[in-house]
C-alpha cells in the first residue's frame, strides 16, 4: 500500500445478519481494506437481540446501535438523535473518514450530515437506481441532494448508476467515481461434474418483489414450460409476490416443474446455483446485480432483463439480454438453451476470477479515500452557501437544519469534552489466529 493508512467508519442500515447486495459489499470491502492495513469499523442498527459491539472475521468491529428498524430495515429518521452516539464512536475509534452506503438508508444520511458538521471527510456509495416521476423518488432525490451537497467524493457501482446519481443530486460528475461490485470466486465455484442436458434447470434467486420482476416471472414461466417440455425452474427467495407465483403454479399445474425453495441463506446460494444450467434475472431496475456475478462464477449462463447497469456486468458471450417484456424474455431463454452446449463452466469461473476481485475494488476505493482526505476544510458559511442552491424553500430549510446541527455539536462539546471520551486501543489481529465469525444469535467458527 502506497499511501498512509486510513481509519474508516462504514455506515448503513443494511448489514449482517441481514443479507443482500449492500450487506455483502460492505463486508467484503471492509475485509479487503483491513488486509491493506487500514482500520475499519462498521456502524449499523440493532437486529433483534444483536445490540452493542461485535467482532467479525479479521477483527472487523461492528457497532449495532440501539435503534430499531421500522420499514424495510430502515431506522426511523431522528435527524439529530444519532449525533451524540456517532460523535462518541468517531472519537473513540479515532476515525479519519466516514463512508456511507445506500441512498435509502436513514442512518447513512444522518451520519454523513453529522460527520460533515464535525469536520470529518465523507464518501458516499450509491447502490441503487431511482426514478424522477413518482412521489417517493422525488422525496428521496431531494434528501439525496441535501446529503451529497457536502460529501467530498461519491462512488457508484456502474456508469448508468453514476448518470442517475448525478442527475438526481446535482453532484459534479468529477466528484463521482465508478467502482463496480465484485464476487468471492473462492465461495462460488462450479459443480465438480457437468449436468446432463436432458433436463434443463433454470434457477431464480431473488427477493420476490415488484422491483425484482416477480410479476414478469408469472408471465414468462408458463410460456417457457409450454414451449420447452424438458425445462424445470427452481425459485429461491421470499417476498410479497410469492403468492402470485404459487397461484401461477397451481393454475397451470406446474407443481412438478416449478420448485419453490423459499428464503435461501447466503451460505447455501451456491448449492442452489450449481443445481441449474441457466440463471434468470428479471429485475425491472438494477444498478449492478451481484447475483449475476455469483451465478456466472458458478458457471451458469445468465438470461437477464436489459435494465440499468446490467449490460455492463458481463461480456456478451456470458449473458443473454432482453427487454423486460414476457415475449422477449421467452425468446432469450430459448436462445440461451441453444447456447448451453458451448458453455464451459470452468472456463467461465476462471474468467470471472480475472474480471472481478474485491481486492481490486478495495484498491480503487483507497484512491477515492486519498482524494477525499486531500479536500480542503470549509467553514459553516461556505457550506451554507451550497445548501442555499438546493431550492428556493428546500435550500433555506436545509440551512436551518445544518445551523441547528452545528449548535447541538458545540453544546455536546461543552457537555462531554472529547478529552473525557476514552479512545479505543489498537489491537493487531494476526491472520494466523482463528477469529470468530458471528451470524444469527450464536458465534460460530
Amino acid at each position: 500500500m502506497g499511501g498512509p493508512t486510513h481509519r474508516i467508519l462504514m455506515v448503513s442500515d443494511f448489514f449482517y445478519p441481514n443479507f443482500g447486495g449492500v450487506e455483502n459489499h460492505i463486508y467484503y470491502l471492509s475485509q479487503c481494506l483491513l488486509k491493506l492495513g487500514h482500520r475499519v469499523v462498521v456502524l449499523t442498527h440493532a437486529y433483534g437481540n444483536r445490540c452493542g459491539v461485535r467482532y467479525m472475521t479479521g477483527g472487523l468491529k461492528v457497532y449495532y446501535i440501539p435503534w430499531r428498524p421500522f420499514l424495510m430495515q430502515n431506522t426511523l429518521p431522528t435527524i439529530y438523535g444519532t449525533l451524540p452516539i456517532l460523535r462518541t464512536i468517531l472519537i473513540r475509534e479515532k476515525i479519519s473518514l466516514v463512508h456511507g452506503h445506500q441512498a435509502f438508508s436513514t442512518l447513512c444520511h444522518e451520519a454523513l450530515m453529522h460527520a460533515c458538521t464535525m469536520g470529518y471527510k465523507v464518501v458516499f456509495t450509491d447502490h441503487s437506481l431511482y426514478g424522477f416521476a413518482d412521489v417517493g423518488s422525488v422525496h428521496m432525490n431531494k434528501v439525496l441532494q441535501f446529503t451529497l451537497a457536502d460529501v467530498n467524493q461519491a462512488i457508484c457501482v456502474s456508469h448508468t448508476s453514476k448518470e442517475n446519481t448525478v442527475l438526481r443530486s446535482g453532484l459534479p460528475p468529477q466528484k463521482v467515481f465508478v467502482i463496480p461490485n465484485a464476487v468471492d470466486t473462492a465461495m462460488f465455484k462450479p459443480a465438480t461434474s457437468r449436468l446432463s442436458y436432458d433436463k434443463i434447470i433454470i434457477v431464480v434467486v431473488s427477493r420476490l418483489v415488484y422491483r425484482k420482476g416477480a410479476d414478469l416471472l408469472v408471465e414468462v414461466i408458463p410460456e417457457v414450460c409450454r414451449l420447452c417440455p424438458n425445462v424445470h425452474f427452481i425459485i429461491g427467495g421470499e417476498g410479497p409476490k410469492r403468492v402470485r407465483l404459487e397461484e401461477m403454479r397451481e393454475k397451470h399445474s406446474l407443481q412438478d416443474r416449478v420448485e419453490m425453495l423459499g428464503a435461501v441463506p447466503h451460505a447455501q446460494v451456491r448449492t442452489v446455483l450449481i443445481s441449474g444450467h441457466i440463471f434468470l434475472n428479471s429485475s425491472l431496475t438494477e444498478a449492478f446485480c451481484i447475483a449475476i456475478l455469483e451465478a456466472a462464477s458458478c458457471g451458469l449462463l445468465t438470461v437477464s432483463t436489459r435494465v440499468g447497469g446490467v449490460p455492463e456486468v458481463l461480456p456478451d458471450d456470458m449473458v443473454v439480454l432482453a427487454e423486460p417484456v414476457p415475449s422477449n424474455m421467452v425468446r432469450a431463454i430459448k436462445k440461451a438453451i441453444h447456447m448451453l452446449p458451448q458453455i464451459d463452466p470452468r472456463e467461465m469461473h476462471l474468467r470471472m476470477k480475472e474480471l472481478y476481485s474485491w481486492h481490486d475494488v478495495a484498491r480503487r476505493t483507497e484512491v477515492v479515500y486519498d482524494r477525499a482526505l486531500k479536500c480542503s476544510d470549509e467553514n459553516l458559511l461556505e457550506r451554507l452557501s451550497r445548501y442555499l442552491t438546493c431550492g428556493a424553500w428546500a435550500g433555506k430549510l436545509f440551512c436551518l437544519v445544518m445551523i441547528i446541527d452545528f449548535l447541538l455539536w458545540h453544546l455536546l462539546k461543552l457537555w462531554q469534552p472529547a478529552e473525557d471520551i476514552e479512545e479505543v486501543p489498537d489491537i493487531k489481529h494476526s491472520p494466523f489466529i482463528k477469529t470468530k465469525v458471528m451470524f444469527g444469535d450464536s458465534i460460530k467458527d
